[in-house]
Formats: C-alpha cells, structure tokens, sequence
C-alpha cells in the first residue's frame, strides 16, 4: 500500500513504515512530493464532480516528524487498524466523499467544508440524503464532519441589479416608496427565466412591472433550504436509530448543521470549534447591547461538553478522525456483523488487583485500573507490579461525555478482546457549575454538590442515553451497579429525574445485546435504583450477578431500623438479652414492691437502656443488613451468581463469550422456528448439547469456557461434527414442510397442479418412488 503527501521538499522521497495488523504485518509507502496542494478531491470521490479551486484546497502541514512513529502516522497521515483493515483517509474539501477501506467495505463520510462556504442547499441537502440512504442500504457507519453555516441564504441577483423604486415623491425620498417595479425592457430580460412574478400597471405616466414575488433563477435562495434541512434532518435522526452514526466538528456547527450533529449524537469536537444556533453578532443585535464577545461563548466545548452534547474533545482535526477510528473500531464494520474481538496481550485469567473500598474512590481505577500508591516508579523502567490492573483489559476503556453528568461514568472498554458498553458509578461528590449567562443580569454563577451512589436528574439522563447509543452500537453491555437511589428533593422533582429514570427502563427494554449487571465489592442496589435495572426488564438479555462483599434491599440499614426496629423494639430486646435489664425486669414483676422501690428499679432499667441504646443500635443495624446480603438475594432468584471480585474477569469473559455464540447460533434458528421463545431455544440447545455429548457429560453446559470450546466448534464450517447444523438443517426442512401444508390446506383448489408443477422438478427416480408411494396410499 502506498499514498502520497505533499510537503515542502525539493525532490521526492519514499519511507516504508511496516504496520502490525491481525491480519499480519503490512508495509506502508509515504511519498513525500515536492508542492502544497493535497491530493485532488475528484479522483478520490465517487459522488458527483464539484469543481474546487486551488485556494480552496487544504494545506498539508509542513513541519518535519519522524514517519516511523506510529503516533505520527495515525495523526499525520490517518493509517490506522481496525480489525486487520487499513484505512487511508485524504484530508479532502469536497461536501462528500467515501472513505476507501481496502480489503472491506466503504463507510460513508459526509463533509460540507469549504465549497460555499459550508451552507446547505437544496443540493446538498439531496446528496445528503443520498449518502445517508446508502450508508443505511449497506448498514455502514454514517460519518458527519461539520464546518457548515447553516441553511443557504441568497438573493436573486439578476433582479438585484434591475429593479427600481417608485417613491412617493422623488425629490424628498424621506416620504417613503410605495413599490418596487422593472421597466418593461427589464422584464422582458428576466421573464423567460421566470425569475419574477410582476404585474403590469400605469404609474407616473409610464407602464411599469410592479414587482409582486421574486421567484429567482436559481433554486435555494429561500424557504426551500428549509424544507431542504428538514428533510436532512428527519435522515439523520433515521439514521441514528437504523446505523451508527459520529460527528466530527471541526470548525464550526450553526443552525441546521448543530441539528444534525445533535440528532447524530455521537460527536467529536474540536477545542476551538462551536456549535450554535444563532451567532454573537446577531443576538447581540436582538438584545440592543454587546452581550456575547464570540461564538465560542455560545458553543464552545465548556458549554457543549458540560452539557452532554459533546462526547469528547480534541486539540485538533488530524485528532478528531483519530478518536473516530478508535471508536470504530469497538464497533462491527456493518449493521449485522459480528463484534471485532481483537487479539490482547492481557491474560483473560488474571486477577482484578484493583479492590473497591468502603470509603469513596475513583471508579475508574475499577475499569483501567491505577498506578500503585505503594511503589515508585522510574522513567527508565518499568517496575513489575507498579501497576494495579483493574477489570478490562489494559488501558481499553476509554470514557465519553466525562464533564457532564459525574455522578455517572459511561465509556467504551473491551475484556478480553471483547468490545463492550460501559456504565459505573461515581462514589465521589463532584460539583455541577452552572455558568453565568451574560444576557441575564440577575444570573450567576452556582456551584451545585452532588453526592455519589445518586441518579440525579442528569445523570439518569446521561445513563439512558448511553444504552441507547450503545444499543445502536450492538455492543453487550456491562453495568457496575452501586446506586443507593434516586434524588428525590424538590429541584430534583421539578428537574424532572422521575421522567429521566424511566428513559433507562425504556432504553433497557430496547436492548438487542447481553446485559451483565454486576454489583461489585462494598457496593449497594437500593430502591428505585433496583428497580429501573432489574433483568425483569428484559429477561431476554439481562442478568445480575453481586459480589460475596455487596448488598442490596429497599432500604439502607439505618433507614429500615428506623421504620421497623424503633426504641421499644430495641428496649424488648436489651430486656431479652442484657442481663442487668433481666433481673430488673423480675424484681418489677414482684407483687411485693411498694410504689417507692418499683419508681427506683424503673429508674434504674431507664438507665441502664440507655446506656444500653447505641450498641444495641447498631446491633439491630447488622440484624438489617443481614436482610440484605448476595446470599439471600441468591435464595430469592433476584442474582443468576454471587461473584469473588478478583476472579470477576474471568467469569464474565467466558460467560459474554459464550451468550455472544449461544446469539449467533440463536440467530441461525430463528428463521426456521416461527413463534418459539427464547427458553424454548435454550432447550434446544441444551438437547443437542447432551445429544452430541452423551449424558455423562450434561453437566458440562453449567461450565461456560467448555461451551464456548462447543459452540465454538458447532459455528465453524468446515467442522465434521457438527451436531447444531444438523438439526438446524432438520428444522429447516420440517419448516418448509410445516408452509406447504399450510398452503394445500387454506388452498385446497391448488393441490392438484401444486403436486404436477412439484414433480416437473424431480428426477425420474424420484418421480418413480412418488407413484410407488401413492400406489401404496391406495391400497
């Protein structure tokens, strides 16, 4: 493989850079040519030709690096891996191009640059369209790369340089003018080009063409580019529901364009980028004063990426593309495709060295794990153990809208090799800052605290986005669940996090892909935060698993002492075991006390309670809290397993893997099992199982890494035992038995020449075992 760059050189030269692969190792050829301009936009696109000037075109940078530094590719060049595939990417100014992938498919990549300015027209809007039915016609990523201005505005300007005003009085024009007209030899020019509605009329003792509508020669001055960006808007919002779909704002984002980067969701930002619906200059015409300084105090990233619209930044374009291609490449390469399970270098049966305390603690140590506070580190080695791995697999996880929402982490991670969705819980308190907006001269800027463990209206929000968005991505889903509830005050109501918390219920029973829902060490599930992720939701995909060290109930301890231990329960009980309260409360039971001796001894039983009172407290506290260990969840059927946290990794590994190949052989049976349930097919498979195994070894499909050995051997082709396809192939053909008896029945008249056209396409052999058949049916 080999591309060119254009760079201030005085001869040409060529250096081969050997990229890893799965595939295996690849050789790339940089050709640096002497010149500026980068290569030419028609012959990289197949859409159709836009010519570009050579001052529109990009500049390649001309600083020196070192090629052999992959980093240096990735940003430089954008020659990266997804799944063994290279792709080239030319830094293009044309409104749309295909991005070449050799080996695989295309994915669409959508860019209104430079030409005009970046505006949509009616034209752009229908190449627009085009490109986004396409990418869904071939399931395909749908990339947006935004440096736009919104809807085109225009004037009509072979009227602008011809019409004339009639004033009210021509020597004072101060009194106003009653119309706008064409002479009769102007409309004559225009009237062909049906540019203008006029009508004829005496005026000043001239015929003149009083101007009524002013159509335009050319399309896309007006309100047709709106309908135009509602029609690109209704695709990319289909868009995101059908394919995945990423944006890329590289200059700016305005109007429509901030639309479409929205309804994308999914979007990159660069840092000195923005995205508005209205620029600075206009507000500040509407409000009278300068308000705004820049469109970047609108939009820019400390608005966009505080407020969840953003999903990540970068310093700049050549990052942006990169941080696309990494996202990609958790992705499958088209809609259907299976997972890109990549090969890693970290061993799936290692342990979690990364423990979660009681007290609070960064969650993302939990995921990509954290630097050991106990050993040093040096620039020049690496100290075995400096590192405390945690549950994914090393350095993978890599998180999305980070500033918004804190209380909630969301990101992308593999285990394994495996790409999957990732929602944890912030245990921390963090700070919402809300900013000051400079329109509002009573506004100002606040500060809100946020305890951890807590949905707040935001963070709901941002959890069921990133289901919905991992969804669409066909990524399974792994959620650390330790929610102790929702907010509950009144902002929190006003702000309406009751509404926030049933998108997760929604989004979660839309969900197409396995869902692991782990509750990991000292971590609690309480209340409504239970309930918004219970597998009941989706049964189908959904399971729980809760760490030996976790709990979960309705109620914290203390909350459910409070209800259902209260001081009498605790008095009863101190009088039950403390054995001070015990001898007291017999000598109370005598008939002999005089009032004296019985006010002395319940002074004394008064006392000693409460002495007594906070011990017992927290007695009846642990009492609580043994109502809500993993042991008793286990006995209620509401956890599928109680985990160990250090060997977590290996489990889930094996047990994802195994559902992915249970869903890929699922997906093959499907076709031919109309109205058969999901437990219904896990029989199945559970009787081919013990059919192809023997009995002796039933127990065996409790051992996930042994069937994932099986189903890994019934998926393969060229397998020569291959038990599932054999009944697959058995299924099919009672399937297709099962639709021409149905047919015959509801369509009896067609019986008769059914069984003649049949036996046209048979051989005679078997057209002579047919009459032998139906002989023997008569007699």
């Amino acid at each position: 493989m080999s591309f060119e760059v254009h760079v201030d050189a005085s001869h040409a030269e060529v250096e081969t850079v050997l990229y890893q692969t799965q595939a295996g190792q690849k050789r790339i050829d940089i050709i640096y040519r002497p010149g500026t301009n980068n290569l030419d936009a028609d012959a990289m696109s197949p859409m159709p030709k836009i010519m570009i000037e050579k001052d529109q075109q990009t500049q390649i940078p001309t600083e020196s690096f070192n090629a052999s530094n992959c980093e240096d590719i990735k940003k430089r060049f954008l020659v990266v891996t997804i799944i063994g595939t290279i792709l080239t990417i030319a830094q293009i100014s044309n409104i749309v191009y295909q991005v070449k992938v050799n080996y695989k498919e295309d994915f669409k990549f959508q860019e209104p640059l430079n030409y005009v300015d970046g505006r949509f027209g009616p034209v752009e809007d229908l190449l627009f369209k085009k490109a986004s039915e396409k990418a869904r016609r071939e399931g395909l990523p749908c990339i947006f790369v935004s440096a736009n201005s919104g809807a085109w505005i225009g004037l009509a300007e072979e009227i602008k340089h011809l019409f004339k005003v009639a004033w009210y009085d021509p020597s004072d024009i101060e009194k106003g003018f009653k119309f706008l007209y064409l002479t009769p030899v102007d409309f004559k020019k225009v009237s062909a080009m049906n540019s203008v509605h006029a009508e004829l009329i005496e005026d000043e003792g001239e015929p003149r063409y009083k101007i009524i509508d002013i159509i335009g020669r050319e399309e896309g001055l007006g309100v047709e580019n709106l309908r135009g960006s509602g029609l690109i808007a209704g695709e990319s919002s289909i868009d995101y529901s059908e394919i995945v779909t990423i944006n890329l704002v590289t200059c700016r984002a305005i109007g429509i364009g901030a639309y479409l980067v929205r309804l994308g969701q999914r979007t990159i930002q660069v840092e000195n980028s923005h995205i508005i619906l209205t620029g600075a200059g206009a507000l500040n015409k509407v409000l009278g004063k300068e308000v705004y300084t820049s469109n970047n105090q609108l939009g820019g990233i400390q608005i966009m990426y505080s407020n969840g619209v953003t999903h990540d930044v970068t310093t700049d374009d050549f990052d942006g593309v990169y941080k696309i291609i990494q996202w990609l490449s958790y992705m499958p390469k088209c809609k259907g495709s299976p997972l890109p399970i990549l090969e890693t270098g970290d061993p799936i049966d290692r342990e979690v060295e990364f423990v979660p305390t009681k007290a609070p603690y960064d969650p993302r140590w939990m995921l990509n794990g954290r630097q050991n506070p106990g050993i040093a580190t040096f620039w020049f080695s690496e100290i075995k153990n400096c590192w405390q791995k945690g549950f994914f697999d090393h350095k993978s996880f890599h998180e999305i809208l980070q500033p918004w929402a804190q209380t909630v982490v969301t990101g992308r991670a593999r285990l394994g090799g495996i790409p999957v969705g990732v929602i944890c819980v912030e245990t921390r308190t963090v700070e919402m800052t809300i900013p000051v907006d400079p329109a509002n001269l009573d506004s100002e800027t606040k500060v809100i605290q946020q305890a951890g463990q807590v949905w707040f209206p935001d963070s709901a929000y941002k959890t069921a986005q990133a289901v919905r968005d991992f969804n669409r991505e066909e990524l399974p889903l792994m959620i650390f669940a330790n929610w102790r509830g929702f907010s509950g005050g009144m902002k929190d109501m006003h702000d309406q996090v009751l509404k926030f918390g049933s998108y997760i219920v929604d989004a979660l029973t839309e969900y197409n892909q396995p869902i692991m829902i782990y509750i990991p060490p000292y971590a609690e599930l309480r209340g409504g935060a239970w309930v918004v992720v219970d597998p009941t939701i989706n049964p189908t995909h959904m399971e729980m698993y809760a760490d030996e060290l976790s709990r979960g109930g309705v109620l914290e301890p203390e909350g459910r002492v409070e209800i259902k231990f209260r001081r009498k329960d605790l008095e009863k009980t101190m009088q039950r075991l403390d054995k001070s309260c015990i001898q007291i409360v017999e000598k109370l039971t005598s008939p002999q006390l005089n009032p004296d001796e019985k006010a002395e001894l319940q002074k004394r039983l008064a006392a000693r309670q409460e002495k007594l009172l906070p011990m017992y407290h927290q007695v009846a506290i642990q009492f609580a809290d043994l109502h809500d260990t993993p042991g008793r969840m286990e006995e209620m059927g509401v956890i599928t397993d109680i985990l160990k946290w250090h060997s977590s990794r290996e489990f889930f590994y094996w047990h994802l893997k195994r559902r992915l190949l249970e869903r890929q052989l699922k997906r093959k049976m499907k076709p031919v099992t109309h109205n058969v349930g999901e437990g219904e097919l896990n029989s199945m498979l559970h009787g081919w199982f013990v059919e192809d195994r023997g009995t002796v070894n039933a127990y065996m499909w409790e051992d996930d890494k042994a069937m994932v050995q099986w189903l890994t051997e019934q998926i393969r082709e060229d397998s020569m035992d291959n038990a599932v396809s054999d009944n697959i192939r058995c299924l099919q053909r009672e399937h297709v038995l099962q639709q021409v008896r149905s047919l015959i029945q509801d369509n009896p008249e067609v019986a008769m020449d059914s069984i003649v056209h049949i036996t046209q396409h048979m051989t005679p052999s078997q057209r002579s075992e047919v009459t032998r058949i139906l002989a023997n049916m008569d007699t």
